[in-house]
């Protein structure tokens, strides 16, 4: 009989987090020791013995994404765990081939449409800078968009700080007119286990005032609190809400833009081979329900147009994450 290769190999785990980190883990996460121990050897085992997976990574600090996102809740960190995978096959572009040496990812990152700067903020948190007005339509298709996000995201997964401490977004909507609405939809994700904090948006076009103004209708009081517009930067910088110096020189910090992106792209190059290994995580879709296969992809969907479409140049995209999950 053969033994199972996983994508990754079940490892003990050694704990890296600072000891802040460990007690904002267990006052906001429940995870402790006895915690982390007990739920990884339920989350392994649930593995093997689930006919649905076929492959998966199973070292702790992939499996611990899912149970810090769930705030240790086992049957919930199993069921997105299993979300997941399922989205990788069934729109595979957003979650396949995160290859950063791709020419379009390489280029969009070289362009600052979406990086992490280098610096935390007083709580410990990586701020993320999207600049969706560098997205050149007549350049870049739907599928590179949604790459480069996978790309982002899991690369920031990787370090288990950032799944307890979790994320602020910083948006600078300069650039972005109605056009742009074609790249979007307003259906909920929740597939990548990631604790978004904060959202601040700049330089709203007027084009697109109604757009976030029903995006907002959508949400939750508890998101909305987490959500800021304005007008400009210099109205973003006066609120006291965003810390500058953790900022591209551009929007008042201290580093220039330029800098902070060659900085970026030295984690992403780390992140590589680990991203790529992710191609062979696997389900066995015929065990999912019709139900389950199209829940899993509807909110990825636009005009009929699903994964894999011939007219992306890529894989194939539709659409794009939307609605953020905050806990």
């Amino acid at each position: 009989m053969s033994v199972q290769q996983w994508v990754t190999a079940p490892d003990d785990y050694v704990c890296t987090l600072s000891e802040a980190t460990q007690t904002m883990a267990q006052e906001e996460l429940r995870e402790d020791r006895h915690s982390r121990e007990t739920a990884l050897a339920s989350m392994r085992e649930w593995i093997r013995q689930n006919p649905r997976i076929k492959n998966c990574r199973m070292d702790a600090s992939f499996l611990l994404r899912f149970l810090r996102f769930k705030k240790f809740s086992v049957t919930l960190a199993q069921e997105a765990l299993e979300r997941y995978v399922l989205l990788r096959q069934t729109f595979n572009v957003a979650f396949t081939c995160l290859d950063i040496t791709i020419p379009m990812m390489e280029d969009l990152t070289n362009r600052g449409y979406l990086f992490a700067c280098p610096k935390r903020d007083s709580k410990g948190r990586r701020v993320i800078i999207a600049r969706p007005g560098v997205f050149d339509l007549e350049l870049f298709t739907p599928g590179d968009m949604c790459r480069i996000h996978g790309i982002v995201y899991e690369t920031l997964m990787e370090d288990e700080e950032n799944q307890v401490r979790g994320f602020v977004h910083f948006a600078d909507g300069q650039g972005v007119g109605f056009a742009y609405l074609t790249l979007f939809t307003i259906k909920e994700a929740k597939t990548l286990p990631m604790r978004h904090k904060e959202v601040h948006c700049i330089n709203a076009h007027p084009s697109m005032k109604f757009a976030l103004d029903f995006a907002m209708s959508l949400l939750s009081d508890k998101i909305k609190k987490r959500v800021q517009l304005y007008t400009n930067l210099e109205e973003a910088l006066e609120s006291g809400n965003l810390e500058k110096d953790i900022l591209p020189k551009e929007y008042g910090g201290i580093m220039p833009m330029a800098e902070m992106i060659e900085l970026w792209k030295k984690e992403l190059e780390k992140s590589h081979p680990i991203l790529m290994s992710h191609d062979l995580m696997e389900v066995d879709e015929n065990l999912f329900s019709a139900k389950a296969r199209e829940g899993a992809i509807s909110a990825l969907k636009r005009e009929g147009i699903s994964c894999g479409s011939e007219r992306d140049s890529l894989c194939g995209i539709t659409g794009n994450f939307r609605k953020l999950e905050v806990d």
